[in-house]
């Protein structure tokens, strides 16, 4: 008897001890999408691969420096123009994930409404998510219809609208679907309210944005002007064979790498300064 009351005591004094020192709770990986991959999907080309990316970088970069080296002999001049054709598919990519955003930002109000009108109007959320892919937006159509043909086939809701999400890979797809699965979680019933704020929200937002990227549009342009003037002026010197011995020599060589600093820092400093505030995918 005395060694059970001991046990019994010993046992509730570890209890008690150990209720002070809660267990943590497991940490949730969050699953990091490589750059490439991320600016392949919001730039829409989700079925392009990164290595396929990998090898038109690779492969412009070497093209480009070929063909310098050809017309100016001068290894120094090649290697800048094969940096700058390196840099050329990952500037274009941006400049379509950027063009591909404001395209979607122009039509999810109307999006909104459409699904608004369709909940309004008796259609469960995945017979008017499904909707959008007949009768939406052209440029959601195609991400929509791909969400109808996953939930034929048997998905549940939830996996379904992170597969849309992923396909969407736009910040206001982000919230939208969000929004989505916590009102399906908790059960909202007021979801037709929400969907109406939200489209007022969305048209005010892409208004602003318009105006701002109007008057702002000068700054990048010049941007741009600033940066190939200097280096067209090199590539047409360099075509002569006494300037392209002055650049292949070490003064010239360290020249151009100045150059190509100075040129990268502030191409990047102008844009900074008259880039607007982008929204960033915080829920992915």
């Amino acid at each position: 008897m005395s060694v059970l009351l001991g046990l019994g005591l010993g046992t509730g004094l570890l209890l008690m001890y150990l209720s002070f020192w809660p267990p943590s709770a497991p940490r949730s990986r969050k699953v990091t999408i490589p750059p490439l991959r991320r600016l392949l999907d919001e730039a829409g080309h989700q079925r392009i691969s990164t290595g396929a990316l990998v090898l038109v970088i690779v492969g412009s970069a070497a093209l480009v420096f070929l063909l310098v080296f050809a017309l100016t002999q001068a290894p120094p001049v090649a290697a800048c123009f094969a940096v700058f054709a390196g840099a050329a598919p990952w500037a274009g990519l941006r400049w379509q994930a950027r063009r591909r955003r404001a395209v979607l930002a122009d039509v999810w109000p109307d999006a909104v409404d459409h699904l608004r009108s369709a909940v309004r109007s008796g259609l469960s959320l995945p017979e008017a998510l499904i909707g959008l892919g007949n009768a939406g937006p052209q440029p959601l159509r195609e991400p929509f219809a791909e969400f109808g043909r996953d939930w034929r086939s048997g998905q549940n809701l939830e996996p379904a609208l992170r597969r849309l999400k992923d396909r969407l890979a736009d910040p206001v797809g982000d919230r939208i679907i969000a929004a989505l699965l916590i009102t399906r979680e908790v059960g909202g019933t007021d979801l037709g309210r929400l969907l109406g704020t939200l489209s007022e929200f969305l048209r005010q937002n892409a208004r602003t944005r318009s105006e701002l990227s109007a008057r702002q549009s000068w700054i990048t342009n010049a941007a741009k002007l600033a940066v190939a003037a200097p280096w067209v002026i090199v590539l047409l010197m360099a075509a002569q064979p006494a300037a392209a011995e002055a650049y292949s020599d070490a003064a010239g060589t360290l020249l151009l790498g100045i150059g190509l600093v100075v040129s990268v820092i502030s191409y990047h400093s102008m844009l900074r300064i008259g880039r607007l505030s982008q929204e960033r995918r915080v829920l992915v």
